[in-house]
């Protein structure tokens, strides 16, 4: 039986239901209502079978949303939302409320929202995690800046049993020269075996984020797969950012040249076993 592909990395959003502070006509072909009904038909001519939803907005309507979206959906496996960590007593209670939906994997906060590239390592952020640790919950890191991707040594020390995920590899340098910071901190960061990677939303680090090639994506790709290995590597497709890199298929189609250059084992590791271990997805959701 072949494992099911995952897309560990997609969101959906509705700015007339919940608030996106980021979202504004700067992004005018994502500015506005989108749904997995859009997304669908892309996902099955990749043969992509499930996705992970995840949050895209400092709030509860933004969760709400994916919740909706699963029950309609069977295609959701999996739903990373928002707790806000920073105030830890109303954080376990939004997880408390989650109690008995399997769907619900994880959290997620969008640090690099905050003025302080060192937020996470906060006392009252620190006893958050703490939270989410306990609850044995999920927490996707979004390392935009090099300093994200710098304190991941000390949250794995901290949280020794929580298991983190770097969104999108920490926005390595694709299209640049210069490698450092990221080529060395990605291999630090990776040295917990309770940190895992996302490949996805690699994109040209500047300039037009269209101008990405297989080639571009290929050495941190490499270098990810040297630090991480297979098993603590996942797919995501990033949509509906995607959308502003040339769309889903252009991606997946982008990435599949590096997903066939390892071996079958590997490949489905990759592409959904990953995924589904790192998230604990309920196994009769994905039928396997």
């Amino acid at each position: 039986m072949v494992f099911p592909i995952i897309d560990a990395h997609q969101h959906i959003w509705n700015p007339n239901r919940a608030h996106y502070d980021w979202l504004d006509e700067s992004l005018a072909p994502i500015d506005q209502v989108m749904t997995l009904d859009l997304l669908l038909p892309e996902l099955r001519d990749a043969g992509v079978d499930y996705t992970v939803q995840v949050q895209s907005a400092d709030n509860s309507d933004d969760t709400r949303l994916m919740t909706e979206c699963a029950v309609a959906n069977h295609e959701v496996a999996a739903i990373v939302g928002y707790a806000p960590i920073d105030r830890p007593e109303q954080a376990a209670r939004t997880i408390e409320a989650w109690e008995g939906d399997t769907r619900m994997v994880g959290v997620r906060t969008l640090i690099h929202n905050q003025e302080d590239p060192e937020w996470l390592l906060r006392p009252n952020v620190d006893e958050g995690l703490t939270v989410l640790e306990r609850a044995g919950l999920t927490f996707d890191v979004v390392a935009v800046l090099p300093e994200h991707l710098a304190i991941v040594p000390e949250l794995s020390r901290r949280h020794p049993e929580l298991r983190m995920v770097i969104d999108h590899l920490a926005k390595p340098p694709i299209g640049l020269e210069e490698r450092e910071p990221w080529w060395s901190a990605i291999e630090v960061a990776a040295e917990n075996p309770n940190v895992y990677a996302k490949v996805s939303g690699l994109y040209s680090a500047a300039g037009d984020p269209q101008q990405w090639t297989t080639e571009y994506v290929r050495p941190f790709f490499e270098r990810a797969l040297e630090v991480f290995g297979p098993s603590r590597l996942m797919y995501g497709g990033d949509w509906p950012i995607s959308v502003l890199a040339g769309g889903y298929t252009r991606v997946w189609q982008g990435l599949q040249p590096l997903f066939d250059s390892v071996d079958a084992a590997d490949r489905e590791q990759l592409l959904g076993r990953t995924a589904a271990e790192f998230y604990r997805i309920d196994p009769a959701r994905i039928g396997y």
